[in-house]
């Protein structure tokens, strides 16, 4: 495993344990900023109250990890998810995601 792997792997798992621990603040802490916005603008609530609604999934144990340049996706036993890199790290752009034959994911929260 690569040092960028390792960093994504450490992005879910951090964002993971704040799903299992419905600990809002940090789940919103992880999420991209233009995912955070869309998520705000889209419930009309402030993130932590908007997340706490959505009932994410836990990603579990991981199985792939993808890299596209500063991309990523991320398929978990429970969950996949999509992280771009930024600054500050990794950030996951997209989550609750399942795949929808012949179409792109479905994705509970997801960024522009």
């Amino acid at each position: 495993m690569d040092e960028r792997e390792a960093a994504i792997r450490s992005a879910v798992e951090r964002f993971d344990v704040a799903v299992v621990a419905k600990d809002a603040a940090s789940l919103c802490a992880a999420l991209a900023p233009g995912t955070r916005s869309e998520l705000e603008d889209g419930e009309h609530k402030p993130c932590a109250e908007a997340v706490a609604g959505l009932g994410l999934p836990s990603a579990g144990a991981v199985d792939v990890v993808d890299v596209y340049g500063q991309e990523a996706r991320v398929v978990g036993a429970g969950d996949t998810l999509f992280l771009s890199r930024f600054t500050g790290g990794w950030k996951v752009v997209a989550a609750g995601c399942r795949p929808d034959p012949g179409r792109p994911y479905r994705c509970a929260v997801k960024g522009g």
